[in-house]
């Protein structure tokens, strides 16, 4: 298990449509031995930053993700960081929605966010990945 499975595991999570959806993908991770959580967040970009991070580790944490470390819940944040810097020139001043997908496996976690950008109707789609070795 590398680095890539555990990004494509986070992927899969944020882009799961129903909480069904989520709970089975995570039920097949885990049989792979990856483990893996999944948060929904929308609200306006720029004051949402250190919410949508504080989230990601929260339920990371809630969901057996990660243990209590400070080096496993710095891993989450800064991947958490790293995903949303890359959607940033998107969504800086608008609003987003969509879900955080979090994936641990190994000596690799990883974060993605999946969101949709924009006003009304009217939204963009994003994608954002960070990866961190524990």
């Amino acid at each position: 298990m590398d680095s890539r499975d555990i990004a494509r595991a986070a992927l899969k999570m944020a882009m799961t449509p129903t909480r069904e959806d989520e709970a089975s993908l995570k039920e097949e991770l885990s049989g792979k031995g990856i483990s893996s959580s999944a948060v929904n967040y929308g609200g306006e970009f720029s004051i949402s930053l250190q919410k949508v991070v504080e989230r990601a580790v929260v339920a990371a944490r809630r969901e057996q993700v990660i243990g209590g470390s400070h080096q496993e819940e710095g891993a989450v944040a800064g991947a958490a960081r790293e995903a949303l810097a890359q959607i940033m020139p998107k969504a800086l001043g608008l609003n987003v929605g969509g879900k955080v997908g979090i994936a641990h496996g190994g000596d690799h976690v990883a974060v993605a966010v999946f969101f949709a950008i924009g006003l009304l109707h009217l939204n963009e789609v994003a994608v954002g990945l960070g990866h961190r070795a524990i």
